[in-house]
């Protein structure tokens, strides 16, 4: 037996290395890094016009207090580190009566375009066939609801932060003790929002168990692309002149997005694997024909024909050559109905 044959036989036969490369499979069956893609554009796209929309309506709303102005947009910049500390000032995105139509505008263009994007790939992932995905009216009123799980997000994030910026201006000594129980706490708050973002984006039914690991995992990476981006761009734009500085920060920012977008679509695939026992697969699979296939590999081939489906009475059926390989997978994984619908 090869060194190949030595290792496929290990990670089928130990789930600990079976199902993190099953992930990883599931995640570029899906075409993960293109579905990531177009979320990061989208993102980009509506950041700027959300935060000249935020801080105008700071201005119109807290008139006379530009102390508190201040105070709420630098928490809320806190959530984007990779940029925050370049848009502290709040005169800078002010922009008045033009700035709110062209924040709103914008948000509204880049947002639903983030959220429809969102959408497709969850609906990729879990295998949704297409005519059971939303129609495009319905699909941008699911849009709306996830823009406003992501505005409780914020707004449940920026709240952790003023806290904690609050205590420290009015001279309170901030342990480690309660810094580490805002971060978790924050963690929480975002793994909430995430369950519930997962579960409004896919247009099938999940439960909270179903979404609940890959959504906490998600809020943990999250808190740490948060805490960890202000050092990221230092690192970019260190020793960069004025103008390269500036390609080097949106470069960055971009680079910064589209991770975020490519954790999000393999915390997903986690959830589909875990929930679909779509592992081991065989470890060879993805490069050639010559292998033999496990169910994990069966059923994520059978279920992504499927999706194909356009029409109700339209019927797909999948069959494969030759006997499967089932002889090193868990009995219990053999047989485990998925959770989410047909396979």
């Amino acid at each position: 037996m090869g060194v190949t044959e030595r290792l496929d036989a290990f990670q089928r036969r130990h789930p600990a290395a079976g199902f993190p490369l099953a992930v990883i499979y599931k995640f570029v069956d899906d075409q993960g890094s293109y579905l990531a893609a177009l979320i990061a554009y989208y993102g980009f796209l509506s950041l700027f016009p959300l935060l000249l929309l935020l801080s105008t309506v700071l201005g119109l709303v807290l008139r006379g207090h530009p102390q508190l102005q201040e105070q709420v947009l630098h928490s809320t910049l806190n959530q984007f580190p990779i940029i925050g500390n370049q848009l502290e000032d709040p005169k800078g995105l002010g922009g008045g009566g033009i700035g709110l139509v062209v924040g709103i505008v914008g948000t509204l263009y880049g947002g639903l375009g983030v959220a429809q994007a969102t959408q497709n790939a969850m609906n990729t992932a879990w295998a949704v066939p297409r005519n059971s995905r939303p129609n495009p009216i319905k699909a941008r009123g699911v849009s709306l609801l996830l823009l406003a799980t992501v505005g409780l997000a914020v707004l449940g994030t920026t709240i952790l932060s003023a806290l904690g910026s609050s205590a420290a201006a009015f001279g309170a000594n901030l342990g480690a003790g309660l810094t580490i129980g805002l971060t978790v706490l924050s963690v929480a708050v975002n793994a909430a929002i995430f369950i519930l973002g997962f579960r409004i984006a896919t247009a099938r039914h999940l439960s909270v168990k179903v979404v609940a690991p890959g959504a906490v995992a998600a809020a943990i990476i999250w808190q740490l692309l948060q805490s960890f981006g202000a050092s990221y761009v230092g690192h970019v734009v260190k020793n960069a002149s004025a103008t390269n500085g500036v390609f080097a920060l949106v470069l960055g920012l971009i680079a910064w997005i589209y991770i975020g977008a490519v954790t999000v679509v393999l915390c997903v695939e986690i959830n589909v694997v875990r929930a679909g026992h779509l592992y081991p697969r065989a470890l060879l699979t993805p490069f050639t024909d010559n292998v033999n296939l496990t169910t994990g590999d069966e059923h994520a081939y059978a279920r992504s024909a499927k999706a194909q489906r356009q029409k109700g009475f339209e019927q797909i059926d999948v069959n494969f050559d030759g006997d499967t390989d089932t002889d090193t997978q868990p009995a219990d994984q053999r047989a485990a109905p998925d959770p989410t619908g047909d396979r």
